[in-house]
């Protein structure tokens, strides 16, 4: 059959319009996706980062880049992520301090943790070992804190960086045993683990991802588990709470964030490639390894524990009057 003449017209200027308009929804299917890290490459966050990309590039028919930018407690990653512009072709590990910690460690942020981010969902929730270098006596809790009355000068302790959930749980731990405690900071846990090692710094509240091959051969000697219960990695490793620390539990967690002005289909897209990723024997298999605990769930109850975190850290940071400007 064949169309007045008026008909194809239409039709063929609709045709244009769609051709124009389609491509400010949806993201470059050509180039890969960039997935910002806050934190330095060989971390728990870059491991964590590395391995779920692997099973969600699959899912999507994407290649998927990561691209570490650490510093300012992941402030500049979250600023560069909130700022951007190629909706559908960025996204950001958010975590514990770029989520919870840094809008009460921060005056000023590069970002709003609630209005610049969309959730995608919850990554992994890291559980935090205390651990001590090769210069530190102590085979327990008590111990520990005899050989850090003892000798407080030295009483040094490292983490992934100010704000971080290494060095929150360790102010934590300061607030409720009264022990002088100090802290060094580090650009990530991998340098802080690297010190560790070397004996330049003591000890330190690290995570499991950062640190579970070296408690494995002996190299750092883990004393308590800042977890509400033991490790099946190390049952015979007690729980911090179980040696005398009442009511002690912390974690560090992450998150997978896009820009506020990404359409929801890419959302949905993203999220339910995360979610098939989650339950991946590879990533079951990598973060058993580590004695990660995957998150799988929806955009809206990420948004709901970040918030409950943001509180309940919020307190933290401003009882111990820790700030960062």
């Amino acid at each position: 059959m064949t169309l007045p003449f008026v008909h194809r017209r239409a039709l063929l200027k609709a045709a244009l319009s769609l051709t124009i308009v389609l491509p400010s929804f949806a993201p470059a299917q050509d180039k890969p996706i960039e997935w910002i890290v806050g934190y330095a490459a060989g971390g728990g966050s870059d491991v964590v980062a590395r391995t779920v990309a692997a099973q969600m590039s699959q899912s999507l028919g994407r290649s998927i880049v990561i691209n570490n930018k650490p510093g300012a407690a992941t402030n500049i990653a979250a600023g560069y992520v909130a700022q951007s512009k190629d909706l559908g072709n960025v996204m950001l590990t958010a975590d514990f301090a770029t989520l919870a910690a840094n809008p009460a460690l921060f005056g000023k942020l590069p970002y709003d943790p609630e209005k610049d981010f969309k959730p995608i969902g919850l990554l992994a929730r890291f559980p935090l070992l205390l651990v001590v270098g090769p210069n530190v006596p102590a085979k327990n809790f008590r111990e520990f804190q005899e050989w850090v009355r003892s000798d407080p000068a030295n009483a040094h302790y490292a983490s992934a960086g100010v704000g971080s959930p290494h060095h929150l749980a360790a102010e934590l731990l300061r607030e409720r045993t009264g022990l002088k405690i100090q802290h060094v900071a580090y650009r990530g846990a991998a340098p802080a683990v690297q010190d560790l090692l070397g004996g330049q710094v003591p000890f330190g509240l690290m995570d499991t991802a950062s640190v579970q091959q070296y408690v494995s051969n002996g190299k750092l000697r883990a004393i308590g588990v800042a977890s509400a219960r033991r490790l099946s990695a190390f049952p015979d490793i007690p729980t911090l709470a179980e040696q005398g620390v009442e009511g002690y539990e912390a974690y560090a967690w992450q998150g997978l964030v896009v820009p506020a002005a990404t359409p929801a289909p890419v959302v949905a897209n993203l999220t339910k490639a995360l979610q098939t990723a989650l339950v991946s024997a590879p990533v079951k298999e990598r973060f058993q390894s580590l004695s990660l605990e995957a998150l799988p769930g929806t955009p809206e109850q990420m948004a709901s524990y970040a918030r409950s975190e943001r509180e309940r850290w919020g307190k933290v940071i401003r009882t111990n009057n820790i700030r960062m400007d």
